[in-house]
């Protein structure tokens, strides 16, 4: 099983082989392609699923730095937090492979927190409008998360 995430048609494909399995829409970084600390770019190139994070939580479950809050995304909340980088229901944390390019130094994915992650129902998918991180509906990440075993290549590509 492989992911392949297309920053340019904004899509997530998961594959067994050659077969798609499932394909779904998503919102890399409004800032583009890159892998600088800091630079709230999407990584390119090959990672890992390194941990699977919010087994069991609800939809629209708030995470601060990996953790659940307790939370649950509303209208109300969001307009309590305006500037909140909302990260909601399910995370798969990204390892990059690739030493130098998305691996360690100042371009490592996983220090950089760069997940696949659950979105409020008002981000928009299809275009991008994320801080570095690959952004989902709340019900695709569920499933998605589901499908996927830890350890799992995931491939991003302009």
């Amino acid at each position: 099983m492989k992911i392949e995430i297309d920053i340019g048609k904004q899509q997530l494909v998961l594959r067994d082989g050659k077969k798609v399995l499932k394909s779904y829409s998503v919102s890399t970084a409004k800032n583009g392609a890159g892998e600088k600390n800091g630079s709230f770019c999407t990584p390119r190139g090959r990672h890992i699923v390194r941990a699977k994070i919010g087994a069991g939580q609800p939809l629209n479950a708030v995470f601060v730095r990996r953790r659940p809050t307790g939370e649950t995304w509303s209208p109300e909340l969001h307009a309590r937090y305006p500037g909140r980088d909302w990260m909601l229901t399910r995370l798969l944390w990204l390892s990059g492979k690739e030493r130098g390019k998305n691996r360690l130094g100042d371009v490592d994915t996983m220090r950089r927190y760069i997940y696949i992650h659950g979105s409020p129902d008002t981000a928009e998918m299809g275009k991008p409008g994320s801080i570095g991180c690959i952004r989902m509906r709340n019900r695709d990440i569920v499933e998605l998360f589901d499908l996927v075993p830890a350890y799992t290549e995931v491939e991003i590509r302009e």
